[in-house]
């Protein structure tokens, strides 16, 4: 969801960093390292040694954060959701982010009936890059991995396309194209420009 259909890494990385700052999480450039890790996993990975109080005061404000963040869509990304949608193509949405902010976005982009599952945090037991987020996606669509194409921005999300079985699309949202472009499929800016056909050439 983040950094693929909203544009909302620029506006977390604000968040996460101050976040690594202030509750010294001992790491520089700390809101690429928890890109596409649930908070749980943040957690237990990086805050571990903190207080139970300031563990609480964290999430708290995470909470707080992701209830009036601003979600702003990538360009071209909801047009083509629906084209998809229109077309008969099943689609799951496979994120970190907590329920409440995905049925935000899901309400605020009139997406209710677009995607046959959704894998949000609290299904899942451990994040991206483990594969099995992706891997219940496809079996709640009924469809096998190798048919299946993901949509990623960050390195985790990327690592657990791949090791899913998956073909990658990868998206410079976040990170810039030579980054990531040996790991993935193709590279795409956004979905401006993003046709049925140039679609067809992914699914092979």
């Amino acid at each position: 969801m983040d950094g693929v259909i909203l544009d909302t890494e620029p506006i977390y990385d604000l968040f996460w960093e101050k976040a690594g700052e202030r509750y010294h999480a001992g790491l520089d450039n700390f809101a690429s390292a928890v890109k596409g890790i649930t908070m749980p996993n943040i957690i237990d990975k990086y805050f571990s040694k903190c207080s139970p109080d300031d563990i609480q005061q964290l999430m708290s404000e995470v909470d707080d954060y992701e209830a009036t963040m601003p979600l702003p869509p990538v360009p071209g990304a909801m047009a083509f959701l629906r084209i998809l949608h229109e077309q008969g193509v099943r689609m799951g949405l496979v994120t970190s982010s907590g329920r409440d902010k995905v049925d935000r976005a899901i309400a605020q982009y009139k997406l209710e009936e677009v995607f046959g599952t959704i894998v949000a945090a609290d299904r899942i037991a451990e994040g991206k890059p483990n594969p099995l987020c992706y891997l219940l996606a496809a079996r709640d669509l009924d469809v096998a991995p190798a048919d299946c194409i993901v949509f990623e921005d960050s390195f985790n999300g990327i690592r657990a396309g791949n090791a899913a079985g998956m073909r990658v699309i990868g998206l410079s949202t976040t990170n810039p194209p030579e980054a990531i472009a040996s790991m993935v499929h193709d590279v795409i800016p956004d979905f401006e420009a993003i046709t049925l056909a140039r679609y067809a050439e992914w699914c092979g």
